[in-house]
């Protein structure tokens, strides 16, 4: 039996040293299940589970922000989760604030199964984001080295306290940042960028305001 790594409750946590089985102990404890637990090629951390404000408001703004996009073209299909666990089971688990898949592939729990997306059994969503109010540092870090062990084609992380989106693209191997969005094809990030700038006292004016923008880009059917 793996021996227990000892881990406070309902704190911010370190990178701390772990096995597959400590990480599984940590996911699996009905005591944490508002904590998103990351693991790394034997690494470990925990993300706070309960949303601030900030973060709260700024992630339903990503997720109208999605489905102002998508509304734009009726015959793209997509899957938004959040708060999903995705795994390459020994090796990878990860907890995104934003997963989302495009197209064919959704991935489907049955009866039985961990509440959790299995990458060995479905294929990798098309984007996945971290909302980054207290934890910059380590979204463009840790979890940037863990979504590309993880094959993740594109990354953003949404920068509440500077307004601004750091999106990166896999190219050959590596993350490179870019302009514009593959998955939401055609959508430049400064769009996203400045919508964030119309987060004065709600999201829902900004996801008006984001709405308005691309109402004349062009479409993927175009």
């Amino acid at each position: 039996m793996a021996e227990v790594i000892e881990i406070p409750i309902g704190l911010a946590h370190p990178i701390h040293s772990a096995t597959w089985e400590n990480y599984l102990q940590q996911v699996e404890n009905p005591q944490t299940e508002f904590e998103r637990v990351f693991f790394n090629q034997g690494q470990l951390w925990i993300d706070m589970g309960n949303e601030g404000i900030n973060h709260s408001r700024f992630n339903k703004l990503l997720t109208m922000i999605m489905y102002a996009w998508f509304s734009r073209n009726a015959e793209i299909e997509f899957d938004l989760l959040g708060g999903c666990t995705i795994e390459k089971p020994l090796n990878q688990g990860a907890a995104p604030d934003e997963v989302l898949y495009i197209g064919d592939g959704f991935p489907q729990w049955q009866t039985g199964e961990p509440r959790r997306i299995n990458l060995d059994k479905w294929r990798v969503p098309d984007l996945v984001a971290e909302i980054s109010d207290t934890t910059l540092a380590v979204d463009l870090d840790a979890k940037k080295r863990l979504y590309l062990a993880l094959g993740i084609p594109e990354y953003w992380v949404i920068d509440v306290k500077g307004r601004q989106v750091l999106a990166f693209q896999l190219v050959d191997g590596s993350y490179q940042q870019c302009l514009e969005s593959v998955a939401l094809s055609g959508l430049p990030i400064c769009i996203v960028e400045q919508a964030l700038e119309q987060m004065v006292k709600n999201n829902g004016n900004a996801a008006k305001w984001f709405a308005a923008q691309i109402k004349d880009l062009p479409s993927k059917s175009d």
